[in-house]
């Protein structure tokens, strides 16, 4: 699920974002981390003529060149591996959408990479809102996506990168905004 509803009162909705955070992102660090860490010990193995692999023998490798690319390999996806795990550990893309009727303001709050701009927030007034905007391209290369339309802006996404949602579940939170909102639902 892409945003979930933790909070909802008839004067307050807050919708978390799952950034990097997801099942895929911790199966594929894991993957890389192994198949990396392999190769990075067959390349050793094949140095030092000790088998530190329990699954094959890469001893019988010859160092130059097949044990030093290994190697290569290995310290390269081994880089890749921890640069997953850093985003992971950081949940880049990860935070949460506030629409306050009390306050009269509407919060966007992403977590990004560390260093200066660490934090996104941007806080626009509920006033300034024109419409929910649902962008839906089908093909190869599919995208589906909610959009906050404001005035003198560009339109700010509002559901996280990555996997397109299912059409019914877009339609449903495009059309829980607009109502909670009370601005017109465009793109369907």
């Amino acid at each position: 699920m892409t945003t979930k509803t933790i909070s909802k009162s008839d004067r307050v909705l807050i919708q978390q974002i799952i950034g990097s955070r997801r099942p895929s992102n911790y199966f594929w660090a894991t993957v890389v981390t192994l198949g990396a860490t392999g190769f990075l010990l067959a390349g050793i193995s094949s140095y030092l003529q000790i088998n530190l692999l329990p699954v094959s023998d890469a001893t019988q490798l010859i160092f130059v060149p097949q044990g030093l690319v290994m190697g290569l390999y290995g310290v390269a996806g081994n880089l890749l591996g921890l640069y997953l795990w850093l985003v992971i550990l950081w949940d880049v893309g990860g935070g949460y959408n506030e629409f306050n009727k009390e306050t009269g303001q509407v919060r966007i709050f992403r977590w990004g990479y560390p260093g200066k701009n660490r934090q996104v927030d941007i806080t626009y007034s509920t006033e300034d809102v024109q419409a929910v905007r649902v962008d839906i391209k089908e093909g190869l290369n599919p995208r589906r996506e909610l959009y906050l339309r404001v005035k003198g802006r560009n339109p700010i996404p509002l559901s996280r990168v990555g996997q397109p949602l299912p059409l019914s579940e877009l339609e449903n939170q495009g059309a829980e905004l607009a109502q909670f909102l009370r601005v017109p639902l465009e793109g369907l």
